[in-house]
């Protein structure tokens, strides 16, 4: 059963459309903002930031942690927001791999995966029940440390890299 504490703070009914908008419009920026011309490819700026040496990963999978937060707000289930967050380490540990990441980040759009994961939750939202405050907590601590460990593993290797390289 959720905490009730936790059930207090949720998003109450009249407001989720706000909110799906708002999760909607960061979602666009994110994964498709800007359509290549003659194509249906669309470019957002976490494939852009995925470019940007060690932190770009990072921060990628820190914008889609608060889409992941407002849909455990809004009361998504506990398998719901596991989908959700399998789509953002896909996205963040193979968008982490040089040139193959970037090409990857541009192809996997894990915030649009997991908008539609949202929104399916919303139109039957009363057959599944939400996740508890401890493993919203839980999910969220992993994503985080998936995000420092995408910074700390190219720091690491280049390391090793230029210390094999330079013979010291």
């Amino acid at each position: 059963m959720p905490d009730s504490s936790f059930r207090s703070s949720m998003i109450e009914p009249d407001t989720k459309a706000p909110t799906l908008k708002r999760l909607r419009q960061i979602s666009r920026v994110l994964d498709n903002a800007i359509t290549i011309p003659g194509t249906q490819v669309g470019i957002g700026i976490d494939p852009i930031l995925g470019l940007l040496p060690i932190g770009g990963d990072f921060l990628g999978v820190m914008f889609s942690c608060y889409i992941i937060l407002e849909a455990a707000r809004l009361g998504v289930s506990r398998p719901t927001l596991g989908k959700m967050v399998l789509n953002v380490i896909i996205d963040g540990l193979v968008g982490a791999i040089p040139v193959f990441g970037d090409f990857f980040d541009v192809a996997w759009t894990a915030n649009n995966h997991n908008l539609k994961l949202l929104e399916e939750h919303l139109k039957f939202p009363s057959q599944q029940k939400s996740a508890d405050k401890w493993f919203i907590i839980a999910v969220l601590v992993g994503l985080l440390l998936i995000s420092i460990a995408l910074v700390a593993l190219p720091v690491i290797l280049i390391r090793i890299l230029w210390s094999a390289f330079s013979g010291s």
